[in-house]
């Protein structure tokens, strides 16, 4: 579980990265001292959860929250203030955490968002690395993997698109990424993964499949040209 604590108050923030560091299974992978520089570091570095205080100079946590829009990690709110939390729950968030935190109530609320996490993961199941069973709103579906044309992020959920239609599951690509088998599927760019034998063109740093035209990252160009075989 990769964890961001974003705090205005560096003693807090070290409380949490002390508090953290004593649970197996989560990693802080960066402190910020406010909402704005949290933010810019979601743009390109994913995490699960986020340690996030409510009241902080310029942008406060709720505010980050509806920022980050669908596009969020798993949210628990470290804050000093109680009067927030009818607000905060409203945004579906998995804990509220009035400081000071004792340890036995982080870990309580560490173990709902091991909950939640495992919980999207268990939406998705393999059989026989030749169709993927998928959550479609409420009823599971076997989708075979060569139907899947290419898959894109829109927020907590994943879009994977077929010829015919497209369907929606409430995982992270992160995770689509890692359950689809590397020798026929590849991340193209934080927001895209492609089934290789789909593409039909690559040109002016994007890939053509079918009709849709979909954008190549600068980090993930070269190993697509020699997933390619580009001569």
């Amino acid at each position: 579980m990769i964890a961001l604590i974003i705090d205005d108050n560096a003693i807090a923030r070290s409380t949490l990265q002390e508090l953290a560091s004593q649970i197996k299974g989560v990693v802080v992978a960066c402190e910020c001292g406010n909402a704005l520089d949290a933010y810019n570091y979601l743009q390109d570095n994913p995490v699960d959860l986020l340690l996030l205080d409510i009241e902080m100079p310029g942008m406060s946590g709720l505010e980050l929250i509806k920022n980050l829009g669908t596009k969020r990690p798993v949210i628990i709110f470290t804050t000093s203030k109680k009067e927030y939390a009818v607000e905060a729950f409203e945004l579906n968030v998995a804990d509220y955490l009035v400081k000071p935190i004792t340890p036995g109530r982080f870990i309580q609320a560490i173990e709902k968002v091991r909950q939640i996490l495992d919980s999207n993961k268990e939406e998705m199941r393999w059989e026989n690395d030749e169709f993927i069973f998928i959550r479609d709103s409420n009823i599971v579906r076997r989708l075979k993997l060569e139907e899947i044309l290419y898959a894109e992020a829109m927020g907590d959920y994943v879009k994977i698109f077929t010829a015919k239609k497209f369907f929606a599951i409430h995982v992270p690509l992160r995770v689509l990424e890692e359950r689809l088998p590397a020798a026929r599927f590849l991340r193209i760019h934080r927001s895209y993964m492609v089934a290789i034998d789909k593409i039909d063109t690559l040109q002016d740093g994007a890939v053509l499949i079918g009709d849709k035209s979909l954008p190549v990252a600068d980090a993930y160009r070269k190993v697509l040209n020699k997933r390619m075989n580009v001569l």
